[in-house]
Formats: C-alpha cells, structure tokens, sequence
C-alpha cells in the first residue's frame, strides 16, 4: 500500500532538503567506482546486476564507464513500495540469464538496513554465482545493519542516517531523478 502524498508535499520535500552531493559529486564518485570495478574485474566476463528501481539511475551512469565485456540482466526485489519505511521483501523479478559460474556485479541505490541487498546475494549465491560483488551508491552509517557481515565491495560515499532521495533513491516513489543526492530537511 502507498502513503497518499500530494504534488505540494513532493515539491516541497525537493526544495527544503539539504543538498548532500551535487550531480558532478555523484558523477566523479561513479567514475572512480567504475575505474576500480574495471581494474578488479575486466577480465571476469560479469553480469551487471541493478536491484530494480534503486539500482536503475545508477546502473545507466556506471554502464557507460565500463570499458570492458560485460552482460546486463536485473531484478526486482523490494520492501520499500514507494512508502519511507520497509516491510517484507517482495521478489517482482527474477534475473534471466543462467547465473552458474558466472561473477555478478549486484548495483544499488544504497545500503541501509540491508535486508534487501542481503536476501539479493543470498539468492545468487544459490543459483550458482561463482562470485557475488556488492556496488552501492550509498553507504547509510548507523548501527540497525541487520547483516553487518555483509560485504560491500565498491562505494560511492558514505552517508549520515537521513532519509535520502535523489539518484534513483526516492521519496515515496518521486524524485528518483533529481540531480544529486538530497537528504530530507530534518524537523526542528
């Protein structure tokens, strides 16, 4: 179920947050993701994995600064349902490609909790994956991880615990397209 939001509350949600990292911010913490990523694994023939809807945004900007031979499949797993707090996970889409022996590049918006990213790896472990590498925009530090263990191969930033948007992350299912990452203006 989504919460009713109304175009006046997405709007100002948008122009009272706090700008966190601007769009040439983000693009220069992608470059360097994809710069690391192809130096690792250019030679691993991978699968570029986006967690759907988080991982779409970023997926495209890191794609073009691949320079080596990969494929792109995706799914969608997701707790969030356009509201601002999880619930249990719902697979929408499984990947298509056969995942036997083959190195995953899962891509996400962002490691909060880590339910979803957690279940994510699970999953492809079980079908197969030779190898399971975890690349986040975001990186939220607070203490709720409920996988601590889980490993995050390659970030883009480290983020304080506010509820973000922007770069794919949304507000109740708006502003996945704004250009940077936004935090939401905290109450006084």
């Amino acid at each position: 179920m989504t919460d009713q939001v109304s175009s006046k509350e997405i709007r100002d949600v948008y122009i009272k947050a706090d700008l966190l990292f601007d769009e040439s911010e983000v693009e220069q913490a992608l470059r360097r993701m994809a710069f690391e990523i192809t130096a690792d694994l250019s030679d691993s023939n991978p699968i570029i994995m986006p967690v759907m809807n988080g991982g779409l945004v970023i997926s495209g900007h890191l794609l073009t600064k691949l320079e080596f031979p990969l494929e792109v499949d995706y799914l969608h797993a997701t707790r969030y349902r356009n509201t601002t707090s999880g619930n249990e996970l719902e697979w929408k889409t499984y990947p298509n490609q056969p995942l036997q022996g083959r190195t995953i590049i899962v891509v996400d918006d962002i490691y909060d909790e880590g339910h979803t990213l957690d279940s994510v790896v699970n999953y492809l472990n079980e079908a197969g994956a030779a190898r399971v590498i975890v690349a986040v925009l975001l990186n939220k530090n607070h203490k709720r991880k409920s996988h601590p263990e889980l490993q995050l191969d390659y970030v883009g930033f480290e983020v304080e615990d506010r509820y973000v948007f922007g770069y794919g992350m949304d507000y109740k299912g708006y502003w996945r397209n704004a250009p940077g990452i936004f935090a939401v203006k905290e109450k006084p």
